[in-house]
């Protein structure tokens, strides 16, 4: 769902003391207040916040609680220009894959706009080894470099800075 006015914190934070599941990808960013320069947990994707709950629950909550107002559904773009948009739901697969690549708040990896990447070809590919094995994904040149990227259609998109090759069983 997207989020406006870069309020991601303080919804996640409702929705999360309502038990309603929510994942909020962070980065760690070095932040200047008053002289003091500290690291802080900063949205890596600003006005964006994963919500798995159904539409009803949602729609119930952004009626009649103002601190749910911020939130929007975020819809598909159809190529036909009579089709309705529809909202985005991921699966479950795609959505755990992001996950376990996005929670990481290191410098192994790299948040991309989606746009950036969406019109890029590359080969699927499973990484068989190390911290990230058993994560699908795709291997795109980023900033003349390749990454395997992890790409929620037409949502968001993450690339690991470096896995090695023998690290990588190729698809198709």
């Amino acid at each position: 769902m997207r989020v406006t006015y870069n309020r991601e914190l303080k919804v996640k934070a409702n929705l999360d003391q309502l038990g309603i599941e929510t994942f909020l990808p962070v980065t760690n960013k070095l932040i200047e207040r008053n002289g003091h320069r500290n690291f802080e947990q900063v949205p890596a994707i600003h006005n964006l916040l994963f919500v798995h709950s159904t539409r009803e629950t949602l729609t119930g909550l952004k009626m009649t609680d103002e601190d749910f107002s911020p939130l929007r559904y975020m819809m598909t773009r159809p190529l036909d220009p009579t089709a309705r948009p529809e909202v985005i739901h991921i699966p479950e697969r795609e959505m755990a894959n992001f996950i376990r690549v996005a929670s990481i708040t290191d410098n192994r990896v790299m948040f991309l706009d989606y746009s950036d990447v969406a019109h890029k070809v590359g080969r699927r590919v499973i990484i068989t080894d190390g911290d990230f094995a058993g994560i699908e994904g795709t291997v795109k040149r980023v900033n003349k470099n390749r990454h395997v990227v992890i790409q929620l259609e037409g949502v968001a998109a993450v690339a690991l800075a470096y896995v090695p090759t023998s690290h990588l069983k190729f698809l198709e």
